[in-house]
């Protein structure tokens, strides 16, 4: 697996700026328009499933579960990204995942924050 297979975040110079902070050094917060999230529920196929369950019992790191798993929160983080800026954002504060089993048939990634309009300080 590559880097960019089991790699994540944003680009440099994104329009939408995603931070796990409160806020931003160099930067006012002018606005806070309110939560935003991203959700996506994602279920593996039958061929990842059985290769999990049979590296599970010699050990090792689980790629196909790790890269489904970077896809997942990669999507979750872009339809956070687009909300917020539907809503007007040109941020998102206070950044987090929140991950947990969807019915025992996939795994369910929220990413959400803080939308908020923010401006360099003057």
């Amino acid at each position: 697996m590559s880097i960019d297979e089991f790699g994540g975040g944003q680009g440099p110079h994104p329009d939408v700026l995603v931070v796990t902070t409160n806020d931003v050094p160099g930067y006012e917060v002018t606005e806070v328009i309110g939560e935003v999230f991203g959700l996506t529920v994602r279920s593996r196929h039958l061929g990842s499933q059985i290769g999990a369950g049979l590296k599970s019992m010699v050990g090792g790191e689980l790629k196909g579960l790790t890269k489904t798993l970077v896809e997942t929160r990669s999507q979750a983080m872009e339809r956070l990204v687009e909300q917020a800026r539907a809503r007007g954002a040109n941020a998102v504060l206070m950044f987090r995942f929140d991950v947990a089993a969807a019915a025992d048939v996939g795994t369910e990634v929220c990413a959400y924050g803080t939308a908020a309009v923010i401006s360099p300080r003057v």
